[in-house]
């Protein structure tokens, strides 16, 4: 007797699956004094093409349920992004806007410039090599935020700097990123940037407006109605809202809209109710799909060995540059030493941003199979490197103990020479 699934139970059954493992290897990453995300990253990444490739077992629709897998986790994402912007303070994030702009800009320029030298003593002609370091500026600040908010440190000052950073980050790149095709693409050169910049401008003056003044009177009328999660439901809209106007409106990438949601809720007196909402809907499925997809959509059998130096050469100059440049804008800015390096560790992994990019490098013709390919492997490590390198140097700074202080001398008794004679002549009679 042989039993089909349908593709509804194939969904369920690797749902299921998915979600005993990534929980299963989180527990085992923590235990192993590592951050949560790493496991799940990692076992995505023994279940996907590179090893065991379970999508694509003999009873499974490979193709149909990667594309549902990809769907939910991108929702992961936005969830992951919400509830960071629901643990911060508006004012806290401001009050951190020149630390977030120096990091966010050099973060950018010394990947973008070091990406480009980097390609062209490689062979890549210009225009290649030129898409090759804009790839290597962006961040996706996802994992990042994940794990401070893991180690509990999201509402620091390095976590509200990191964070404040990525928001530029993502800002620079998407206008070089314009300036780029409209310039090699001849559509229009400096007035495409510049309209793309005031898209910008607008998403971010209506996202501010709305959550300032509208929204508190929303979330007030839909929290006396009586119905099931009203306030719930209206924050994942918001959501969802939110992150279609940063990807059309204003040109950025949705985990942006996201965020400002999120940050946008933090003023809303249902703000603990929505939390513990959103946070079980997003930590119980969303977001461990999330991370254990990424593992899932890589496969390192396609990585191009032929150029393993060059693969090497990206890895040391993704994590070095973002970690200096962006470092050194938050030292710039007053941060100390320790902190502007945390800062700079939480600006490395480039994740599905990375992605999204050579992506378009490739469907535009900027790049070669060959440096897509080492364009993948230098998203899944700089992905996996940063949970266990935020967590070593998040690693509270040991107290010398201080020094003991010595005893005091047992007082000393003085004695004159008549009273020694007594004693001895006390001690003969006795």
């Amino acid at each position: 007797m042989t039993i089909e699934l349908t593709p509804f139970l194939q969904l369920i059954f690797v749902l299921a699956v998915l979600l005993v493992v990534a929980k299963s290897a989180a527990y085992l990453s923590i235990r192993a004094h590592q951050p949560a995300v790493l496991g799940e990253i990692l076992v995505g990444l023994l279940l996907g093409p590179t090893l065991l490739n379970f999508l694509h077992l003999p009873f499974l629709e490979g193709d149909v349920l990667s594309a549902i897998l990809a769907e939910l986790s991108e929702i992961g994402v936005l969830l992951l992004m919400f509830v960071a912007g629901l643990e911060l303070h508006l004012a806290d994030l401001l009050r951190n806007g020149k630390v977030s702009a120096f990091a966010g800009t050099l973060g950018v320029l010394l990947p973008v410039v070091f990406g480009w030298g980097l390609g062209r003593l490689s062979g890549c002609g210009n225009q290649e090599a030129l898409f090759l370091g804009l790839t290597l500026g962006a961040t996706s600040v996802s994992i990042s935020a994940q794990t401070l908010m893991e180690l509990k440190v999201l509402r620091s000052r390095v976590g509200l700097g990191l964070l404040g950073a990525a928001v530029f980050d993502d800002v620079l790149v998407i206008l070089l990123l314009s300036a780029f095709l409209a310039f090699t693409g001849g559509n229009g050169g400096i007035g495409v940037v510049l309209a793309i910049f005031g898209r910008m401008i607008v998403f971010f003056g209506l996202s501010a407006a709305f959550g300032l003044w509208a929204l508190p009177f929303l979330v007030r009328r839909i929290a006396r109605l009586p119905i099931s999660q009203g306030v719930l439901t209206l924050g994942v809209v918001i959501m969802f809202v939110y992150s279609l106007a940063a990807e059309l409106m204003g040109g950025m990438a949705a985990i942006t809209g996201a965020f400002l949601a999120g940050l946008m809720f933090s003023r809303s007196p249902e703000k603990e109710r929505l939390e513990r909402g959103m946070s079980a809907l997003a930590y119980g499925f969303f977001v461990p799909l999330f991370f254990i997809n990424i593992g899932l959509a890589v496969n390192l059998r396609a990585l191009d060995v032929s150029a393993i130096w060059l693969l090497i050469g990206l890895i040391i100059v993704a994590v070095l540059t973002k970690m200096a440049g962006a470092g050194l804008g938050a030292y710039l800015a007053g941060f100390n030493r320790r902190e502007a390096i945390q800062l700079g560790a939480g600006m490395v992994s480039r994740g599905e941003v990375g992605l999204i990019l050579a992506t378009v490098g490739m469907n535009n013709g900027l790049m070669s199979e060959a440096v897509f390919s080492n364009i993948i492997g230098v998203v899944l490590v700089s992905t996996l490197v940063t949970p266990p390198l935020l967590r070593w140097l998040f690693k509270p700074v040991p107290t010398p103990a201080p020094a003991a202080t010595p005893a005091p001398a047992a007082p000393t008794t003085v004695v004159s020479e008549k009273q020694a004679e007594r004693l001895e002549s006390k001690q003969e009679v006795d």
